[in-house]
């Protein structure tokens, strides 16, 4: 079972994710992790990633996908693996699928949690975090016991600056513009599924699992 998670910063996917990963044992692969482990064992295709990243250019998309391509050939991946955060646009999409059809393989399911926009940035812009002891909290539905202080440590709560609303509607105007058409890619190619994101983290999962579970 090889899947896709689709969604906007914030709609919670990369927490179904795990859990996804978890109840079917398939690897949950994100690039970042991935150059991360490229570049700190000093593989080719690392110190490739590295040169680029070092100069504060992108990785080119071949790359990337030759870098995926590598994950997904080790022997933790034989029963499938859910992708997180790649594709992130068409081209992209377009590299894996040429790549993955080379290789006699395809993308099973491309699973989108959608939330819209101003759910997301209420949800984000309303997170406070400690920076001392990293407990967290949201000013509606976690919030702590005194206003602006950490329950644990007393310490002052925070906004992290990818929580605050203009980074929020930055980040969504850039999923728009660049990760959105993936969900008519995807849907052309007939595996596409969508998933309210506006129901509770379980009753996501549940629908998630009752996809995969009607068509694995």
């Amino acid at each position: 079972m090889k899947i896709i998670m689709l969604g906007a910063p914030g709609a919670g996917k990369g927490t179904q994710a795990k859990r996804i990963s978890e109840k079917y044992g398939i690897p949950h692969i994100s690039t970042g992790d991935i150059f991360r482990a490229n570049i700190k064992e000093g593989t080719a295709l690392g110190k490739e990633a590295k040169s680029y990243m070092d100069e504060g250019k992108l990785v080119p998309d071949e790359l990337t996908v030759r870098i995926l391509l590598d994950r997904v050939s080790k022997d933790d991946c034989k029963g499938g693996y859910l992708l997180d955060g790649f594709p992130r646009t068409i081209p992209q999409a377009e590299v894996l699928d040429k790549e993955l059809e080379k290789a006699g393989d395809r993308v099973d399911f491309a699973i989108d949690v959608e939330v819209p926009d101003e759910s997301i940035v209420k949800r984000m812009s309303g997170r406070r975090a400690c920076l001392k002891c990293g407990a967290t909290y949201h000013v509606e539905s976690l919030p702590p016991k005194t206003e602006g202080i950490c329950d644990k440590c007393g310490e002052k709560l925070s906004i992290r600056e990818d929580d605050k609303e203009e980074t929020v509607k930055k980040r969504l105007e850039v999923y728009h513009k660049e990760t959105e058409p993936l969900i008519n890619y995807y849907e052309k190619k007939g595996i596409l599924e969508t998933v309210d994101g506006m129901q509770d983290a379980e009753e996501v999962f549940s629908s998630i699992i009752a996809i995969l579970d009607k068509q694995g």
